[in-house]
């Protein structure tokens, strides 16, 4: 076999490789998307019951030489004053630890959480430390947006990779400039968290829809054989305790039931998209109008090969270098095929297969689809 006839055979495999991705992630978003039953208390929440979102300022002490720089001047400001408070006094100006990183500690506080329980906290770096991997984290105050003090967070991190480099040579796994401490907030005070039956409760969802307010609504009432549940808007549901429930102790035993209840909800047309990743997740509804399709990809490879003249010796010519460049295009094109109007997410997979492209092509034919007016969807890029 020659050479061209064995690159026209590797650019046949490949071609072929890529289809076949594209086949199975499309196959599999078809398989996947569509809703079935679920409970009440996977959908949204009481009011009332709500967490908390916490920030503090804190430092990663115990790095192997990757903390901030005696450039991150906040940095080496905070360490002069955490050792001060241990009676050493010292120039912040003329710290250099390079074991130490500075960081913002988020977490959020599940509701209900109280005093002396735990939850987790993220820590990111703040300055320019290289990795905080082995580091552990001082303890550091959280607060809310008002500056209330609730929690103190402290512990080792877990970052889930790594980041090494020796000279020139560099080995990465994931990103090494975020962790976590699993568990390592403790709050300190209660938030203050309360469900009240007063006037009846409100449910609120986390994705807003009429439908899917209307559906919960009657799933409530059908289960209660009451009237209970009334959608106010396309978020909030208003409940009222059925007469068996009026007793005050019987408010936990009447959410139980209530969280436990399965109905349908509704889901809007949406196709989402993520660029970076070349992830796409069809939804259900989605359906496309007929349209022609043509797509072709263009791919231009330029390589360059370095060249050495070196003279004959003891001859008076001189070494000299010169880059041969070599380019090379390719272009594919899958002709014009015409799709049908589909109205489920399986036929918009098998339109989309006999088009035999990547999925980061099917990413700009359904741009264009959304621009012709022909997808009858949301088209959401993240």
């Amino acid at each position: 076999m020659s050479v061209k006839d064995r690159k026209s055979e590797s650019a046949k495999i490949q071609i072929l490789a890529t289809t076949l991705a594209a086949v199975g992630i499309l196959n599999l978003i078809a398989v996947t998307c569509a809703v079935g039953a679920v409970r009440i208390k996977d959908v949204g929440r009481f009011a009332g019951a709500e967490g908390a979102r916490l920030i503090g300022y804190g430092l990663v002490v115990g790095l192997e030489g990757t903390g901030d720089s005696p450039k991150s001047l906040f940095t080496n400001q905070a360490l002069a004053n955490m050792l001060e408070r241990f009676g050493i006094a010292v120039d912040g100006s003329k710290v250099r630890a390079s074991n130490v990183a500075a960081v913002i500690v988020t977490g959020d506080v599940p509701a209900f959480t109280r005093s002396g329980g735990r939850f987790d906290v993220i820590v990111s770096s703040l300055g320019d430390a290289k990795s905080l991997q082995g580091g552990v984290l001082l303890q550091t105050t959280l607060s809310d947006l008002g500056n209330s003090v609730y929690a103190i967070a402290s512990g080792p991190l877990s970052i889930g990779g790594f980041n090494i480099e020796a000279g020139a040579v560099s080995v990465r796994q994931n990103y090494a400039a975020v962790g976590r401490v699993p568990g390592g907030g403790v709050l300190e005070h209660d938030l203050g968290t309360k469900v009240s039956s007063e006037g009846g409760l409100t449910y609120t969802l986390r994705h807003g829809d009429f439908s899917t307010a209307r559906r919960l609504a009657e799933a409530v009432n059908t289960f209660f054989s009451a009237d209970v549940a009334r959608a106010i808007d396309a978020v909030s549901v208003r409940l009222l305790l059925p007469e068996n429930y009026a007793d005050p102790d019987s408010l936990v035993p009447f959410i139980a039931a209530l969280e436990s209840i399965e109905f349908e909800p509704d889901q809007a047309a949406r196709v989402i998209i993520n660029e970076r990743t070349g992830t796409i997740v069809i939804g259900e509804n989605v359906s496309l109008s007929t349209v022609a399709v043509s797509h072709g990809a263009l791919s231009i490879t330029i390589k360059s090969t370095p060249l050495v003249s070196q003279p004959q010796p003891f001859s008076r010519g001189e070494t000299r270098s010169d880059q041969f460049q070599e380019i090379n295009i390719e272009q594919r094109g899958t002709g014009v095929v015409v799709i049908p109007g589909s109205t489920t997410v399986g036929d918009i997979a098998a339109a989309l297969n006999r088009l035999g492209v990547t999925p980061r092509d099917i990413i700009a034919i359904f741009q264009a689809l959304k621009q012709s007016g022909a997808l009858q969807a949301e088209l959401v890029i993240i």
